[in-house]
């Protein structure tokens, strides 16, 4: 049996909080903390650009707005991403 069309993806990524030092980001049941002095692209950024973060093919973020990506796999192990955009 072949299905015609695919399922929808229900993962998603959500931007919780934008304070002074960084922003909260929910994604795949975690939280993380992207603090503006290791992440300074979003720093200056309007909030709504912040707010509008969508989540690909469960391994990718993207801020579309902005032009960023990000791979999940740097937030869970950013020992393994020691460069640091400056």
């Amino acid at each position: 049996m072949k299905l015609s069309t695919a399922g929808k993806n229900t993962s998603k990524a959500e931007v919780l909080d934008v304070t002074r030092h960084g922003l909260w980001l929910f994604v795949d049941d975690h939280e993380y903390l992207l603090p503006f002095h290791e992440y300074p692209w979003f720093k200056e950024a309007r909030i709504s650009e912040i707010y509008n973060v969508k989540f690909m093919n469960g391994i990718h973020l993207y801020w579309p707005d902005l032009d960023i990506d990000l791979d999940l796999d740097s937030l869970k192990n950013p020992e393994k991403y020691p460069l640091i955009y400056r």
